[in-house]
């Protein structure tokens, strides 16, 4: 059977896998989404963080932690939050808790 070398994951993820297994879930899941979500609301800003352009839509204030239980584990997620509001991440579900 032929492998493709096709994985698009940073090797740090996969190189943290190998060593600790499965135990290292939690943590990949937890960096993963938080990294999505705040590529999500860069998106929503037209932003970058601390990017300075007239097409920006509102200012990024902070994160907001939400802990989350899953089938590998309890994940603490680090929501962005706008200070203007009207923004939450697909990623997550307002309210979820499992």
């Amino acid at each position: 059977m032929i492998y493709k070398n096709d994985c698009t994951l940073p090797k740090e993820y996969l190189e943290q896998l190998t060593t600790e297994g499965l135990g290292s879930l939690p943590e990949m899941i937890r960096l993963l989404v938080n990294e999505a979500m705040q590529i999500e609301r860069s998106k929503y800003l037209n932003a970058k963080p601390y990017q300075r352009s007239h097409e920006r839509s509102g200012h990024a204030n902070g994160y907001k932690t939400k802990t989350v239980r899953t089938r590998v584990g309890e994940v603490t997620f680090d929501i962005p939050q706008v200070r203007e509001g009207g923004f939450y991440p697909g990623a997550l579900e307002k309210g979820l808790r499992s």
